[in-house]
């Protein structure tokens, strides 16, 4: 069964991100916002890749380090355009960059080509504004990033820690309220 980061666990998640123990105000879909102190029962499945490599061009943002994102939560969303399943989750996806962007946290795109149309950056870019998404995407056409990740699927979603570690590992789409 697919699953997918979901707006419930993404709140608990990116507010245990910024460190291990701290004080966050978090939504629920049950009930009112509520002060909390938060600390992830996630796993650490395993350190995150210590860069990005091979990206570009970049949209809606110059280009990001993953160095330099440490002390934060972060999203990876690996899709390609064309890619049905990839394209159903992008409400949700831009729903929780909404949602999150102005805490500890950062999503980026990381889109990489299943086709070799796929690879044009006026394609991508159209593709970003078409599916209305703001958060940074960088392309990805030589599976570089892609490989470090060791991925294998569209979709896929890496969380990172701020410590760089991948807390948690959803591929596909569907389980939003998870």
């Amino acid at each position: 069964n697919s699953s997918f980061v979901s707006s419930a666990a993404s709140s608990s998640v990116v507010s245990s991100f910024s460190s291990s123990e701290k004080t966050q105000t978090q939504s629920s879909a049950v009930s009112a916002t509520v002060q909390t102190k938060v600390k992830s029962d996630l796993p650490i499945i395993g350190p995150a890749p210590s860069a990005f490599v091979g990206l570009g061009p970049w949209h809606n943002s110059p280009p990001l380090d993953l160095q330099k994102l440490r002390g934060k939560g972060v999203l990876i969303d690996v899709w390609t355009y064309s890619c049905i399943n990839c394209i159903r989750t992008f409400p949700h996806l831009e729903a929780l960059w909404q949602k999150h962007k102005e805490q500890p946290y950062v999503q980026i795109g990381i889109h990489s080509p299943e086709f070799t149309f796929e690879k044009s950056e006026k394609n991508v870019a159209a593709a970003i504004k078409e599916h209305g998404l703001t958060y940074p995407t960088a392309q990805d056409n030589d599976f570089k990033t892609w490989n470090a990740f060791n991925n294998r699927y569209w979709p896929a979603h890496y969380l990172i820690d701020a410590e760089g570690n991948i807390r948690y590992t959803p591929f596909g789409e569907g389980a939003y309220e998870e």
